[in-house]
């Protein structure tokens, strides 16, 4: 049976579409679609079946992919790494939000950037959750940092760490709402007050006002940026409240240039997931990165 055959049969069962099999293979997608008829002709049995939307495994297929796959990602390494890979440094190509990606994961792998041979050398890239994972797929990168666990067998995820979200703003907010009308009030204490936030749907405020007072938020967006680090500059500078990662926030709690507005007993909490493509934990700089962020994580929650 031809290998080249059982890799484009592989990837299509992972990827769950001819098309996005192309992509990753670099061929075309009548090509993907002649190497697997040509395999099930060779097996004699439907391996997909197709639909409006990408394919499905037989049962054959599902069975066949099960054997085939760990030895196909065994040569995969072999191929990629050689039989010395210690001669020279892997690129490892990172993606992920840029707050949690420059703040967390970024100064942790540079430690794993050295020149003692068993390192590699670091290429970042920043997006949504969407762009990263759909960027993951079609193999522009190695490792994605996801708040979004992807769904179907081409990308495996593992989680990584929970993130816990503040209700934060600078003294005098907190001075004009009074230490006792969140308590007393709940969210009414809070309305027509200005907001800072990434976007203009208000996705941090909206989370957090639904976990912990069971509503909406009432008030509009004073300030838009689409940083998280810029949107604790603008609450810290007085622009309005804020919901913000406890990480960012600490050394300004810790100085006093903002202080929570709020201690709910179950904090609302976002988690951060590690995805790659199955079968590339094969390759030794993927698998070690993966490691070393899960270790680093350990301190971060």
């Amino acid at each position: 049976m031809d290998l080249a055959l059982l890799r484009t049969f592989v990837t299509v069962h992972r990827a769950g579409s001819f098309t996005r099999a192309a992509a990753l293979l670099g061929l075309s997608q009548p090509a993907v679609t002649s190497q697997i008829r040509t395999l099930e002709r060779q097996l004699g049995r439907p391996l997909f079946l197709r639909q409006a939307r990408g394919v499905t495994p037989t049962t054959i297929g599902d069975e066949l992919a099960h054997k085939a796959a760990p030895h196909l990602d065994a040569l995969v390494e072999i191929a990629e790494t050689g039989l010395d890979d210690e001669s020279s440094l892997r690129t490892l190509h990172l993606a992920g939000p840029p707050e949690f990606t420059a703040e967390r994961a970024l100064p942790a792998l540079t430690e794993l950037t050295g020149e003692d041979g068993q390192g590699f050398t670091l290429r970042a890239s920043f997006g949504t959750a969407e762009e990263t994972l759909e960027g993951l797929a079609a193999g522009h990168h190695d490792l994605a940092i996801s708040t979004a666990r992807p769904r179907g067998a081409l990308l495996t995820a593992t989680p990584l760490c929970d993130e816990e979200h503040l209700l934060v703003a600078a003294p005098r907010w907190a001075q004009r709402i009074g230490s006792d009308a969140l308590r007393l009030k709940g969210a009414p204490a809070l309305e027509n007050l200005p907001v800072v936030e990434v976007h203009e749907s208000l996705p941090f405020v909206s989370r957090y006002w639904a976990s912990v007072f069971d509503s909406r938020p009432a008030a509009s967006g004073a300030v838009i940026v689409p940083d998280l680090r810029a949107v604790l500059a603008c609450a810290i500078a007085g622009a309005g409240l804020a919901v913000l990662p406890r990480y960012l926030c600490v050394p300004a709690l810790a100085h006093g240039t903002i202080v929570s507005l709020h201690d709910p007993v179950v904090p609302p909490l976002r988690t951060y997931f590690l995805v790659v493509r199955t079968g590339t934990l094969a390759m030794p700089h993927i698998a070690r990165a993966l490691e070393w962020l899960q270790r680093a994580a350990a301190a971060w929650c």
